[in-house]
C-alpha cells in the first residue's frame, strides 16, 4: 500500500511540474542543438551499451526512463565542478549554473555550448522539451521555462545520467 501511495505522489508531482511548467515554444524549434555533427558522436550497439552502463544508466540514458523525485544523488549536491554525461563524459553542466529549484531533480539555468540537444516530447499527454547528450544522444531529462534568470530556463536533469568532476583546488 505504502509503494501505491509513493508511486502516486511521485506521479501527480511529475504530472503538476510538467503541467504547470508548458508554455509553448516559439517556433517549435530545437532551442540549443548546434553541435549536430554526426561525425563527432559517440556510436554504441545496445549490446555495448549494456555491458558499459548500470542498469538504472541504461534506463535512463537509453531507455528515456526517470529516477523518482528526491532520490537522485546530486539534488542537493552543490559542490564546484562539473557534471559530465555519464554515457560518454562529455561535459554538460558546470556547477555554476545548479541552483535549488525544490524539483526532486537536480536543477541548473544554463547548459554549456553545444553540449545538449533539446526535441520535442509529447509522451504521457504532455508538451515537453527532452534533452539529450550531444555526443551520446543519451537522455538527460527535460527543460522548462520556469527557471531564474539569467536564462529563465530550469534544466531538470536525472542524476543518474550524470557524473560529477569536482574542481581541482576542491579535491
Amino acid at each position: 500500500m505504502k509503494d501505491i501511495i509513493l508511486l502516486s505522489v511521485v506521479i501527480a508531482s511529475i504530472i503538476f511540474n510538467n503541467i504547470s511548467s508548458q508554455v509553448p515554444y516559439e517556433d517549435e524549434k530545437v532551442l540549443n542543438s548546434t553541435n549536430n555533427d554526426e561525425s563527432k558522436k559517440v556510436k554504441r550497439s545496445d549490446s555495448e551499451w549494456r555491458r558499459m552502463l548500470s542498469s538504472a544508466e541504461y534506463h535512463i540514458l537509453r531507455e528515456k526512463g526517470t529516477e523518482r523525485a528526491f532520490t537522485g544523488e546530486y539534488d542537493g549536491h552543490f559542490e564546484n565542478g562539473m557534471y559530465l554525461c555519464a554515457g560518454c563524459g562529455n561535459k554538460i553542466f558546470d556547477s555554476e549554473t545548479k541552483y535549488r529549484s525544490g524539483c526532486g531533480w537536480p536543477a541548473f539555468y544554463e547548459a554549456l555550448p553545444e553540449s545538449v540537444e533539446e526535441h520535442e516530447d509529447n509522451s504521457f499527454g504532455m508538451r515537453r522539451i527532452e534533452i539529450t547528450c550531444s555526443k551520446c544522444d543519451g537522455h538527460l531529462g527535460h527543460v522548462f521555462n520556469d527557471g531564474p534568470q539569467p536564462t529563465g530556463l530550469r534544466y531538470c536533469i536525472n542524476s543518474v545520467s550524470m557524473d560529477f568532476k569536482p574542481d581541482e583546488e576542491d579535491e
